[in-house]
């Protein structure tokens, strides 16, 4: 605790005043009002420096408190930096194989297509076949 000018100059107008009430009380004489106001007021001075230094205390645990949020404050700023860039980077593998899973289904659609043209080629054709045998033998059945 710093002590100020004033601190310093009520200690010092006190202090002689009490030495005497100690003595008078030391030597068993009764005390006058004065004299215990006196005591009173080195009494309330000496709990009022006990306030401040808590006060003090006080203050110091606050500003460490704060020094300590600040510091929660960057780590959640470097968490919050290490979870955007893993989110992007989740959105890119994502984005990454969903266009793989596009490409590879337009494939397999070509090729379904591609079967499907084929196979009604073949039916068709066996079809024009079947009904040119069975022409050919109506006529010549005939």
């Amino acid at each position: 605790m710093d002590k100020t000018r004033v601190d310093d100059m009520l200690i010092e107008m006190i202090t002689p005043k009490v030495r005497e009430i100690e003595e008078k009380f030391g030597r068993g004489e009764g005390l006058s009002q004065d004299d215990i106001n006196t005591l009173l007021l080195k009494s309330q001075y000496n709990h009022i420096n006990h306030l401040d230094h808590k006060l003090d205390e006080v203050v110091n645990s606050v500003v460490a408190l704060e020094g300590k949020f600040a510091g929660l404050e960057g780590k959640f700023a470097g968490l919050e930096g290490k979870f955007n860039t893993f989110k992007a980077e989740m959105v890119g593998e994502f984005e990454k194989r969903m266009g793989a899973l596009e490409i590879k289904f337009e494939q397999a659609q070509v090729k379904m297509q591609e079967t499907i043209i084929s196979t009604m080629k073949w039916y068709i054709g066996g079809t024009g076949l079947i009904l040119i045998l069975l022409k050919s033998l109506d006529i010549f059945v005939k």
